[in-house]
């Protein structure tokens, strides 16, 4: 018998990183031990945003969701017998990727690597997240600027490097149709290309163009998830060629990795999230036109916490099975000619064009920020609807409801517990690495830092400096603030009256009677503490309160607790609900409520949403707040209830 030949698989990644670097080298070493190819690296917020550990928004985050990284030491340490110059690691960094990547460049120097033989990607996608994922730190002109100041960079010194990874990913998770997936992802793309036109020379610009990859994600309509992938293909290779008058095919190829739709795991009967995991693989990789370069998937049960090390091989182990024992690598593409993956495709694009059209009218998508930002927030209202009516069926959480109780989920240790001594001894090293650091060196780096920032100059060369002489996340994320200023995105959320309000009449009537007996509108402040910015459930509540009647307050994210505590006292709220997807729920709200009772605010209930464990729940309520909602309360309306109920006793009775 004949040896097929078959085609080489993916990258196989585990997205992981947490509590400190040491804890998470030895994940990375573990990972690596067991068949992983890739690396993918999560940083903490902090680290995402900017800050040091021990800065007064990083209280509660460090080490949460992904590893802290605060100086060259840590970056050494994540890395220690993980020869660099053999790996391809991806990072998921944004607002930080020209410091992260420094800081990757000085360890991979230390040793002894080729810089040219560097491989792999850092996200550097500052427009998604204005849009979805909020770890944004300053406005868009200037952080276009440092994305394409690190794209002039790696052309010149990393050319195996892949200087900026599109994220569509969080856009599907905010609730974007694969409509609006392709061409808000295509738009940030063409954004980054057109400045980056004026960083490179002309005969190196068609081989940066084939640089830029892209993030995806992939949702459960894996046949509608599928064409998406392959219109992907079709207008990336389009735009390259008309657009940038790419010649060379092989620059014009759509090269993207993966992770599976995390929005679409239940915590009910989280067993079905192996289903959904595998058959979402099935979009990105059974097309080989348009398959995945590198997959990660999430592990089954991270709609309850942070999964264990045996979770993620699970995860693993599905990759290697699809790749190594089915026969899928060993045939060409399955849907060439196909007529109903062709019209479906065809669909896909037409749509994209002209949102793409729209956005371009507008000056391209730095300018079309607000207008995108509205667009998802509309998206994912309708996707919200959709499961609460149940013309979308979800397993186990609007339909097929009854079943047996999850063994997987038993016992203390079902759950991984993120080490509580974990932030306390990442502030003390912080601590004696500033103490035993070169001053003279630091501050002579950081001036050359600055030069560099306000002069235009490219940011990377000095940056990579800093990280050689001990400068910290925090003061080159102050330096950014500094020179840049701070911006706020928009939240997509009017306050202005909705005429969304089909279905909403008998809630509408509670909350005027509610609010006639209170003398004025019922008052909603939606607060977000703490640095997490995935801000799609609270713009949800937000919106929906307002659709319901209800005078709303939300100023988006990234909020320290005593200014959601100012703003409950100056509009005089009513009730206050904050959400938390990090799980900082607790020291954030200990904090917060010990302020509203200094405050004299200790009447006004406070309710609770997030990834909470039910022990943890417990702790919020002995804490006073009145009530705590995880993913598994997906009935808003239920949840607008709850809220005149809390407000205002006497509505119950009157019913």
């Amino acid at each position: 018998m004949t040896d097929v030949q078959k085609d080489r698989p993916w990258l196989f990644r585990t997205y992981a990183g947490h509590s400190t670097a040491k804890a998470s080298n030895a994940l990375y070493r573990g990972n690596l031990a067991k068949g992983q190819t890739g690396l993918s690296v999560a940083f903490d917020l902090p680290t995402q945003t900017g800050y040091d550990s021990d800065h007064e928004l990083a209280r509660g985050e460090v080490g949460k969701v992904g590893v802290p990284i605060t100086h060259l030491g840590d970056m050494r340490t994540l890395f220690a017998d993980i020869p660099l110059d053999q790996m391809n690691t991806s990072m998921t960094i944004n607002a930080t990727a020209p410091w992260l990547l420094a800081l990757y460049i000085a360890v991979a120097e230390e040793q002894g690597a080729d810089i040219a033989a560097l491989q792999g990607t850092v996200q550097n996608d500052i427009i998604k997240e204005y849009l979805s994922r909020g770890t944004y730190i300053c406005p868009p002109k200037p952080s276009l600027r440092m994305i394409t100041d690190v794209a002039a960079y790696t052309r010149e010194h990393l050319p195996k490097w892949n200087p900026m990874n599109v994220c569509s990913y969080h856009l599907q998770e905010a609730g974007a149709t694969p409509e609006q997936e392709l061409a808000f992802a295509l738009a940030t793309a063409t954004a980054v290309l057109d400045d980056l036109q004026g960083k490179v020379a002309p005969e190196h610009f068609p081989a940066m163009v084939g640089r830029i990859s892209f993030f995806v994600n992939a949702g459960i309509r894996f046949v509608t998830e599928m064409c998406k992938m392959r219109a992907f293909v079709d207008l990336w290779d389009e735009i390259c060629r008309d657009r940038y008058g790419v010649e060379d095919p092989k620059f014009r190829r759509f090269r993207y990795g993966v992770q599976v739709n995390s929005l679409g795991l239940t915590e009910q009967q989280p067993e079905n999230n192996v289903y959904r995991i595998l058959i979402e693989m099935l979009a990105v990789t059974l097309s080989k036109k348009a398959r995945a370069r590198a997959v990660q998937l999430p592990a089954w049960n991270e709609a309850l916490g942070l999964p264990r090390p045996w979770d993620q091989q699970w995860s693993l182990r599905m990759q290697q099975i699809m790749a190594f024992e089915t026969d899928l690598l060993e045939y060409d593409d399955l849907f060439d000619g196909n007529p109903a993956v062709e019209h479906k495709v065809n669909a896909l694009k037409e749509g994209a064009r002209a949102e793409l059209a729209t956005i371009d009218a507008m000056g391209g998508a730095n300018e079309a920020i607000e207008y995108m930002k509205s667009r998802l927030v509309d998206s994912n209202a309708n996707r919200i609807t959709g499961i609460e009516d149940g013309n979308t069926t979800v397993v186990g959480v609007n339909k097929y409801t009854t079943g047996e109780p999850s063994p997987l989920t038993a016992g203390d240790e079902a759950i991984m517990v993120a080490d509580k001594d974990a932030e306390a001894d990442q502030i003390a090293r912080l601590s004696h690495w500033r103490e035993t650091r070169d001053s003279a060196r630091v501050k002579t780096a950081m001036e050359a830092l600055r030069q560099a920032a306000q002069t235009g100059t490219n940011i990377m060369p000095a940056s990579i400096e800093a990280a050689k002489a001990g400068v910290t996340t925090g003061e080159w994320g102050d330096m950014v603030r500094a020179t840049f200023g701070q911006y706020r995105g928009p939240t997509g959320v009017s306050r202005n009256p909705s005429n969304r309000t089909e279905g909403l009449d008998d809630i509408r009537a509670r909350v005027d009677a509610a609010s006639d007996r209170l003398g004025r509108r019922l008052k909603f402040l939606v607060g977000k503490p703490g640095l997490d910015g995935h801000s799609n459930g609270a713009e949800q509540i937000a919106a929906r309160a307002r659709d319901c009647g209800m005078d709303i307050s939300y100023e988006g994210i990234r909020l320290t607790p005593d200014e959601i505590v100012s703003a409950a006292q100056t509009d005089e709220a009513h009730v206050v609900g904050l959400s938390i997807l990090s799980g900082s729920h607790i020291p954030l709200i200990e904090d917060l409520m010990a302020k509203m009772h200094s405050a004299g605010l200790g009447h006004i209930p406070v309710v609770v949403g997030g990834i909470i464990p039910e022990d943890d729940a417990n702790r919020l309520r002995a804490m006073g707040v009145a009530k705590v909602y995880t993913p598994k309360d997906f009935e808003l309306n239920r949840i607008m209830e709850d809220l005149i109920e809390l407000v205002d006793p006497k509505d119950v009775a009157a019913e």
